[in-house]
C-alpha cells in the first residue's frame, strides 16, 4: 500500500477558482431623512442628536437640509447598518429611506 504524498498548503491549487473574476468592493448605502409636515424642526434635531450622536450644530445643519432641500443624508455604511438606522428613525416617527451611494 502506498501512502499518498501530502502537498503543503502553498502548493494547493483550486481548479474551481477563476482568477480572472474581478471583485468589486461593496458599495456603501446611505440613509436619507425626508421632510414631512408632521414633525417639528426641534424634534428632528433632537432625534438626530440622540440616534447618531451629532452635536447640536451638526444636527441643526442636517435638519435645515431636510427642511429646505427636502432631505438629508444622516448615515452611511453597509446595508445591514443602513437598514437598522432606517428602522430606528421610523421608530421615532421620522420618514427615512436608504439607497446605494452614488
Amino acid at each position: 500500500m502506498t501512502t499518498p504524498k501530502l502537498s503543503s498548503p502553498l502548493e494547493v491549487a483550486n481548479p474551481d477558482v477563476d482568477s480572472d473574476i474581478e471583485v468589486l468592493p461593496d458599495t456603501p448605502w446611505v440613509v436619507l431623512v425626508w421632510n414631512d409636515p408632521i414633525n417639528l424642526m426641534s424634534y428632528v434635531t433632537f432625534v438626530l442628536q440622540k440616534l447618531f450622536g451629532f452635536s447640536e450644530a451638526k444636527a441643526t445643519e442636517l435638519m435645515l437640509d431636510v427642511h429646505h432641500k427636502g432631505r438629508a443624508v444622516v448615515s452611511n455604511g453597509p446595508k445591514e447598518k443602513a437598514e437598522a438606522d432606517v428602522a430606528r428613525l421610523h421608530e421615532h416617527g421620522l420618514w427615512a429611506t436608504m439607497q446605494k451611494d452614488d
